[in-house]
């Protein structure tokens, strides 16, 4: 079972949730499993043909050791990069199921920022390479070192790139500035997830918006559940209702408005694909700024079979 999400996206909740559930563990984020097709790489989108026979062996087979040490429980997997190859994964994976988690753009915008100023844990950093190919060491270690460097020696305020690596990203971080960068992490990732997941039959997808999710934990956990041909459990509902923290979907309001709004024309033709509405102050900010965008253009129609 794939869950396909941004970071800071919800992708936790559900995986947490889901692992409740006996016939199911989940494994958190094995990044560098993923990168196997190309460790150097300084981006992370990844297409169907670098799922290369020895790329699908070789990550099949780590699953499968995976599932055999926790009971042949089936895997849950969350990696918040594989946003940008999914075509990637389901040519690994094909008769997975997938969930797919979307969240508010300006919410994303909040959470990213601070995550961008706060280096791995020693602790994060040696579970990941506990779990890093032999081959892939020096890459890892060489960001790691390099995130220490950035916040401990160089005093840098941000991180030299953290989160997901669009294509370009290096280029983008010395032509603008930081929330350009972390607006283009949540658009450019939901374009290109957009366009590969149209491909999936309605019975392999199911897609959630995290601030539903958030809303109504229960029923939107009975509907993942459903989707996957599970029952669930009271220890799931609990486990979802006890993570769900409606607050956080408002601390983007440290922004200031015109700070936001010089980004719509960044994030709008997502946030119309995803139904999210521009919040009064941005929009007014919007309009006082001149900002080059049709605010009343109607909402784009999902692509494919994605939907809500």
């Amino acid at each position: 079972m794939i869950i396909l999400g941004n970071t800071r996206s919800g992708t936790s909740i559900l995986q947490r949730s889901l692992s409740r559930h006996p016939d199911l563990v989940g494994w958190y984020e094995p990044r560098t499993l993923w990168q196997v097709a190309d460790p150097g790489r300084r981006h992370d989108e990844y297409d169907a043909g670098d799922a290369t026979p020895r790329v699908q062996r070789y990550v099949r087979r780590r699953f499968l050791r995976f599932q055999e040490e926790h009971g042949g429980s089936t895997v849950v997997e969350k990696t918040p990069a594989n946003i940008l190859r999914v075509p990637y994964v389901r040519e690994i994976f094909p008769d997975a199921t997938y969930l797919a988690i979307v969240r508010d753009p300006f919410a994303f915008l909040s959470s990213v920022e601070r995550k961008w100023q706060k280096p791995v844990t020693a602790r994060g950093a040696w579970r990941r390479l506990g779990e890093t190919p032999p081959t892939q060491v020096h890459h890892y270690a060489r960001k790691y070192a390099r995130q220490l460097w950035d916040k401990h020696v160089s005093g840098s305020e941000y991180l030299s790139v953290w989160g997901p690596r669009y294509r370009g990203i290096q280029d983008d971080l010395r032509h603008h500035d930081q929330l350009t960068v972390i607006a283009r992490q949540w658009a450019i990732p939901s374009r290109l997830a957009a366009e590969a997941l149209a491909a999936f039959p309605d019975d392999q997808l199911l897609c959630l918006r995290y601030e539903d999710f958030v809303q109504d934990p229960i029923a939107h956990l009975e509907r993942v559940t459903q989707h996957c041909g599970l029952e669930m459990t009271d220890e799931m509902a609990t486990a979802a209702d006890r993570k769900v923290d409606p607050s956080r979907m408002d601390k983007w309001r440290r922004f200031d408005p015109a700070d936001l709004a010089r980004l719509l024309p960044e994030l709008l033709p997502e946030m119309q694909r995803h139904r999210y509405a521009v919040p009064d102050e941005v929009r007014a900010a919007a309009v006082e700024l001149g900002v080059a965008w049709d605010l009343s253009t109607p909402p784009t129609q999902p692509v494919g079979n994605v939907r809500h």
